[in-house]
């Protein structure tokens, strides 16, 4: 019986990964470009880390998360937690007052595999943490922004929001239970657990009843207090001056306890429904509710999985660009010492060459060049091998280029 992988997972074949190189090398780019360091953090981390940080009553811990059976471990369901028990453990904020950090990695979460969503999936994301400054707040976003971007994506939105401190939130949350009191049976059963729990969350609520119900709801921006209503108009003007284009959408949170003020998303129609492409905001009091010193931060993760779909609905996946420069056709065992050791020192000089290992026919090894989008192919046989000299065909026009001398074959290559 053939063993098939775990549910929710998939395997990563060659033009696959080779599209995922390039996401992933692009990325990386982008966040040297704006002083963004690499962070790797273990597999798994102390399944108190999430619990704290993320909240007992989340979806994610509550629902999704792999945890051992002894509970003490849990596999990585997201990375701003262990970044921060990273940022705290090491000192990283005695390094230097602002750490910009930046992740690519896969997680794990035990949720309904759907389009675009995988028990094991992959995420980059960047953190800053040690700033206040509406100007990091505003760099984030244009950050995620040049990356977004870079792929060719140009109608994904921006969203913009901020849900203020928490004890701005109080009194709207007063407010805000006392109107949905009167829907509560009409309530999906998330957003009733929600309603005890954090009330906040069910405006991340995407059943359509509960969507009806908001459409009338209190808004918290008109709780928040002039200090905080400037700070984020100050974000918005920023990146208004640096030509970035926002929507203002008073009712979008985030689905982790841990968020506060800025909260932002970007969104994008090729995914349907299920439409966040990458997500963020600010964080302030996660450093210190993990043990450390209280430390501003703020940032952003995306999933890989999800832009991929987004680039190939919208064919803005590269064709594959590192096809074979030669393939070395051998027509008999003699022939084929030579064009093992022809290929291996042409290797060595940094040419990406192949030749055939499987005792093949003339016909059936060009056959294989050609699948191979080979540009160059070149027949060894017993007349080359006693004469040192053979033909270098290229394979798009039929063109060939006689060679006398085979010790400088890869200038013939690079002509």
């Amino acid at each position: 019986m053939l063993i098939q992988k775990p549910k929710g997972t998939y395997d990563l074949l060659p033009e696959k990964a080779r599209q995922r190189y390039f996401l992933e090398k692009r990325v990386r780019e982008i966040f040297n470009i704006y002083n963004y360091s690499e962070i790797r953090t273990p597999t798994f981390e102390k399944t108190e880390l999430f619990k704290r940080g993320i909240g007992e009553e989340t979806d994610i811990v509550s629902k999704e998360m792999y945890t051992f059976k002894d509970n003490e471990f849990t596999l990585k369901p997201e990375m701003t937690a262990p970044v921060i028990r990273a940022y705290i453990e090491n000192n990283l904020g005695n390094e230097s007052p602002l750490q910009k950090l930046f992740y690519i990695c896969n997680m794990f979460r035990r949720e309904r595999p759907q389009a675009g969503r995988f028990r094991e999936f992959s995420q980059f994301g960047a953190e800053a943490i040690g700033s206040s400054d509406p100007y990091i707040d505003a760099e984030m976003i244009i950050l995620a922004d040049s990356i977004i971007r870079s792929f060719g994506i140009e109608d994904s939105v921006i969203k913009i929001n901020t849900i203020g401190t928490a004890a701005e939130r109080e009194t709207f949350f007063r407010e805000f239970k006392g109107y949905l009191s009167g829907f509560l049976k009409e309530l999906s059963a998330d957003s009733q657990r929600r309603y005890v729990i954090n009330p906040l969350r069910i405006l991340d609520s995407k059943v359509q009843g509960d969507l009806e119900i908001l459409r009338d709801a209190p808004v918290l921006y008109n709780f928040l207090n002039d200090e905080t209503k400037r700070n984020f108009q100050s974000i918005l003007d920023i990146l208004t001056q640096s030509g970035i284009e926002f929507e203002t959408d008073n009712r979008l949170v985030r689905g982790f306890d841990y968020y506060t003020s800025t909260t932002f998303e970007f969104v994008s129609e090729a995914l349907g429904a299920q439409n966040a492409l990458l997500g963020g905001g600010r964080y302030d009091m996660l450093v210190q509710q993990l043990g450390g010193k209280p430390t501003p931060a703020i940032g952003f993760a995306a999933g890989i999985e999800r832009l991929l779909m987004v680039m190939e609905a919208k064919k803005l996946l590269p064709d594959s660009d590192d096809n074979l420069k030669l393939f070395i056709v051998s027509m008999n065992k003699e022939c084929k010492k030579f064009s093992f050791k022809l290929a291996d020192r042409l290797r060595k000089q940094g040419v990406k060459c192949e030749t055939d290992f499987l005792g093949r026919s003339l016909k059936a090894q060009m056959k294989e060049a050609n699948r191979s989008n080979s540009e160059y192919v070149i027949v060894i046989g017993d007349e080359e091998l006693k004469n040192g000299t053979a033909n270098l065909k290229r394979m798009s026009d039929g063109t060939e280029i006689r060679m006398n001398d085979f010790d400088n074959i890869k200038n013939y290559l690079f002509k």
